[in-house]
């Protein structure tokens, strides 16, 4: 079977073409309700937030009066973390650590202080089990706003190598209060 006989030459050709703008404004579209991943404000935000706590670390230092200190080190990256904390029955009173190593575990190590201080240990170990899930990429642990400044850290689960970095004070404070 033969194809079918071809038609006349067309009698329009187009030697140029222009664009125009549409008199007519379209909608735009309504704004993604995605909130696994920050928006770019945000995701500044939380860099912005690690980096303040790695210049200026808060509760770094010796805690004097210790009740109960562990040290732990990573190494992989070389981070290092001595915790010490000031047990008065089941309420963390204080919280001290003193570290070096890369900006991730010196931010973790600082926030993690400001919030387990003045806590009861559970809720303390609970928050550490969290943020646990959080850093092996547990998307409803990242939204979870009882972790609070914690969740500056979550774009770490992107790094697997980096998730001992930003656990290692966490491992310090099961490893410390187990002794």
């Amino acid at each position: 079977m033969s194809p079918p006989p071809r038609g006349p030459p067309s009698t329009c050709t187009t030697t140029g073409t222009t664009s125009r703008r549409s008199p007519r404004r379209w909608p735009r579209p309504e704004p993604c309700l995605d909130t696994s991943r920050p928006e770019p404000q945000l995701s500044a935000l939380y860099q912005e937030l690690i980096l303040d706590h790695y210049r200026r670390p808060r509760n770094k230092g010796t805690l004097e009066g210790a009740t109960h200190s562990v040290a732990l080190n990573n190494p992989l990256c070389g981070d290092e973390i001595d915790l010490q904390l000031r047990l008065e029955g089941d309420v963390i009173k204080d919280v001290r650590f003193i570290g070096r190593g890369c900006s991730i575990s010196q931010a973790a190590a600082s926030m993690m202080t400001q919030v387990v201080k003045q806590r009861r240990l559970a809720d303390a170990l609970a928050l550490a089990d969290r943020m646990s899930a959080m850093m092996h990429g547990d998307e409803a642990a990242a939204r979870d706003r009882t972790l609070g400044d914690l969740r500056a850290l979550a774009g770490v689960a992107k790094f697997p190598v980096r998730v001992k970095c930003a656990m290692l004070p966490w491992n310090a404070l099961k490893d410390a209060v187990k002794s």
